[in-house]
């Protein structure tokens, strides 16, 4: 008995959520060790398909980067990274573009076998992504593109029609070159493109720590003010600051929350979108914006 009234209030607990976010775009960047171990693969594709049947409405853009390195590794090239951007040139951008495709088909596939309908598509489709040239430190480094626009046509489609778009990161420039993009640059500008409620980053780490060597140091809520000082004071760099700034840019663009999730955990997504502080680290405006939570 104890463990039935465990999750009724647990059910209980996530009704304000479930009300306030129905019919809210929501954008989840999939990519990390969530794309390669196959139970937390299901177990975010379970969370995902939850979020569409209690009436959010979901957007998945996933990465591949492990699984592109591990191809380009079988046909004996190596992989290699300037600003923790992935030198592309023609062969890689192919092989890129095979990895992503196999990858996105196999995310429809899990999503449809749990009932609820998906299309998978690449930025290269409908002009959703369109790109110039994007240079590290003003260094070429090959097909590697920076989003100029983002065209939502396909997309505010495919979420009238009830599905679920599961977007690749790759698009194409003026003259219609292919260029492979950074997932999270592609997330944060497709959330913002369509008015995004919520942007949630599955990472390989807790959250945002005030001390990276202790998840105990966990940051609940973290408003941009907080996180601008926290980038000054150096609590925030190397490999995190780029997606913290992408964090910023998207709040200051219009997106509600975003928030920075342990890929790693199961069912991580309900966690921090249906209980009151959830599991990993939240980055709004303001504090203000989370009074219905008291």
């Amino acid at each position: 008995m104890e463990e039935v009234m465990f999750k009724a209030q647990t059910l209980i607990e996530a009704l304000p959520y479930i009300r306030e976010f129905s019919n809210k775009k929501v954008v989840v960047k999939y990519g990390g060790s969530a794309m390669i171990d196959k139970e937390l693969q299901l177990s975010v594709i379970k969370d995902v398909a939850l979020l569409k049947l209690v009436g959010m409405q979901p957007i998945i853009v996933h990465g591949g980067g492990k699984e592109i390195s591990k191809w380009m590794g079988k046909v004996g090239k190596e992989s290699e990274f300037v600003e923790g951007l992935r030198v592309t040139d023609e062969e890689t951008m192919e092989i890129a573009e095979m990895v992503l495709g196999k990858v996105n088909k196999g995310l429809v596939q899990m999503v449809e076998k749990l009932g609820v309908k998906a299309v998978g598509l690449s930025g290269k489709d409908g002009g959703i992504l369109k790109v110039e040239k994007k240079l590290a430190n003003g260094q070429d480094i090959g097909y590697v593109g920076n989003i100029t626009s983002v065209n939502t046509e396909l997309i505010d489609t495919l979420i009238a029609n009830d599905f679920i778009p599961i977007i690749a990161p790759v698009g194409l420039d003026k003259d219609y070159q292919t260029y492979n993009i950074n997932a999270d640059d592609a997330a944060c500008a497709v959330a913002t493109a369509i008015g995004a409620e919520k942007l949630a980053f599955l990472t390989d780490i807790e959250g945002v720590c005030t001390n990276p060597e202790d998840k105990n140091t966990l940051i609940s809520v973290l408003t941009l003010d907080e996180a601008d000082k926290l980038i000054e004071n150096g609590v925030i760099g190397g490999g995190m600051l780029p997606k913290i700034k992408n964090c910023i840019d998207a709040v200051n663009n219009g997106v509600s929350r975003v928030h920075i999730l342990d890929g790693r955990k199961n069912h991580c997504l309900l966690l921090e979108f249906f209980t009151k502080r959830g599991i990993g680290t939240a980055i709004l405006k303001h504090e203000g914006m989370l009074e219905h939570e008291s």
